[in-house]
């Protein structure tokens, strides 16, 4: 049985940031980037924050869109769930965090699917 790492936790949430990325199984997808969505949720305990009024006590949520943005246009990832594995993996790295819930949006891949197809993945930061 696993444990919900954001049970019990503050968060610090994205929501719907847009990207760019190449991404994509088949040739057509390959020939230019394509839009993605992003919706993050990072579980860190906003205390410091919220007693100091500091940035440095916190998460900068745009600091953490920019790096999104960037590993996006850096991919080269044919699946939406390596790239999603890759960028939490950097963002759990980068960035004062304990646990964060990715979900990756290709709204284009399925006509059919209005809101769009994707994978949502929660990962933690392993403990040493």
């Amino acid at each position: 049985m696993s444990v919900d790492p954001f049970q019990g936790s503050d968060e610090i949430f994205i929501d719907d940031l847009q990207v760019q990325a190449l991404i994509g199984v088949y040739d057509f997808e390959r020939g230019a980037p394509q839009p993605l969505r992003f919706d993050v949720r990072m579980a860190k305990d906003n205390r410091p924050a919220g007693a100091s009024d500091a940035l440095g006590d916190t998460i900068d949520y745009a600091a953490v869109s920019e790096r999104i943005a960037v590993l996006c246009a850096q991919s080269q990832y044919q699946l939406v769930e390596a790239l999603a594995e890759h960028i939490a993996a950097q963002l759990l790295a980068e960035f004062p965090m304990h646990a964060i819930a990715l979900r990756v949006t290709k709204p284009h891949a399925v006509p059919a699917a209005r809101g769009g197809v994707g994978v949502q993945i929660t990962r933690q930061r392993e403990r040493a």
